[in-house]
């Protein structure tokens, strides 16, 4: 299965990329090992010139590692696959080693937290020119892109507000302007949406998220052309030391036998669920990319198959009635993690976006009274019920 391009997404997520040793074992091989060993020293001098292909140290590749890269390719229709430490470890890779003091980003605005930090903060330490516009206006894009650039981040759907942005027609001004494209992908996981297929070069994701799926263990991945991987990313990714642990490696690949089972069955719980907020009284909005009230619909669904696991609702009263809320949830919990099997609901103005000032936040539409829902896999009825009578406490029902 390392080169099963014909088969389907349900099947590469369970058997894709195994390698099995020669004892034969049903699931994938743990090898929890730092190095390896070598022959003789000729061996071992041919490892690291290149001319043999041999493992010679964890931090540059593993067993375990490699067969998550190899699945993760085959899902995502990549060529090439590099696992990281964490999302995070994955978008700050994807970034520093593509660029240079003297360069320039364009990003769309609505980034998570972390995100925007390396944007607006971090970059322009290194020299690297950093533009922001609203991901969602073309008219910005287009200005923005009239002079050269070297780099394009984005992410869409966005945290938290799930703002979509045109990947076909970013990515085509883009690479007009000398630019790669990365797409943080999380929202959407690799089942929904393809941005390669849409013209990004690069795809990011934090495997913490739907990839394992349980709230286990952290991960990241970076997926794009062979050339890129082995002759941009990996030289840097390798001296800078952001791997992949073999043990989250294993676990991340158990979370890719469900993978599709638990995506479904939260979009299709989430859809109902932001129905069903639609209607509470002390719910002044709700967003999620397939109601017909979210502005972006017809460009969700046309990039998208489906509307992800993800609802955003704004409680009317501002942060007091938002915390109110939030502390008189009993099944679903608070926490600023999300792709979760059991549902999380968060605050993001006081979490995962507080860092990046009022003004943003407010440029953003992320309100003191915005939550962010994950949803999990708990019965839709009992959701329902959870969310309705945290909502009733706003008015004393």
């Amino acid at each position: 299965m390392t080169s099963s391009p014909a088969y389907r997404p349900a099947t590469l997520l369970v058997q894709g990329g195994i390698e099995r040793s020669p004892f034969g074992e049903t699931a994938e091989a743990l090898y929890l090992t730092s190095g390896f060993v070598y022959d003789d020293a000729e061996q071992a001098e041919a490892t690291f010139k290149g001319t043999i292909d041999h493992y010679q140290y964890t931090r540059f590749s593993n067993p375990t590692v490699a067969m998550l890269e190899r699945r993760l390719a085959l899902i995502e229709g990549a060529e090439a696959c590099c696992a990281t430490a964490t999302g995070m470890a994955a978008v700050n890779a994807a970034l520093f080693a593509q660029l240079k003091a003297g360069d320039r980003v364009v990003a769309s605005r609505a980034l998570f937290g972390a995100c925007h930090w390396i944007v607006s903060t971090l970059l322009p330490r290194f020299g690297i020119e950093s533009e922001f516009v609203d991901g969602s206006d073309l008219v910005q894009w287009r200005a923005a892109l009239a002079k050269p650039a070297a780099l394009v981040l984005l992410e869409t759907p966005s945290n938290p507000m799930l703002e979509i942005v045109d990947l076909r027609a970013v990515a085509a001004l883009a690479h007009a302007a000398g630019a790669i494209v990365v797409v943080d992908n999380v929202f959407a996981t690799p089942l929904l949406q393809k941005p390669l297929q849409l013209g990004a070069d690069v795809v990011v994701y934090s495997c913490t998220k739907h990839i394992d799926g349980q709230g286990r263990v952290l991960g990241g991945a970076v997926l794009g052309t062979k050339k890129w991987i082995e002759e941009t990313l990996q030289p840097f990714v390798r001296n800078t030391g952001p791997a992949l642990s073999p043990f989250n490696a294993w676990l991340l690949l158990k979370g890719l036998e469900t993978l599709g089972l638990r995506v479904e069955a939260g979009c299709r719980t989430a859809a109902a669920l932001a129905d069903f907020l639609a209607l509470q009284p002390g719910v002044a909005r709700v967003w999620y990319p397939t109601r017909a009230d979210h502005p972006q619909c017809a460009l969700a669904m046309a990039q998208a198959s489906a509307g992800g696991t993800v609802v955003t609702f704004e409680v009317a009263g501002g942060k007091d009635a938002a915390f109110q809320v939030l502390g008189a949830l009993r099944l679903v919990r608070v926490s600023n993690n999300l792709g979760d099997s059991k549902s999380l609901a968060t605050h993001p103005a006081t979490t995962t976006h507080m860092k990046i000032g009022v003004g943003e936040r407010a440029r953003l539409g992320i309100t003191d009274g915005v939550v962010r829902l994950s949803v999990g896999l708990e019965d839709v009825e009992d959701l329902k019920d959870d969310l309705g009578q945290a909502l009733a406490t706003l008015t004393g029902g």
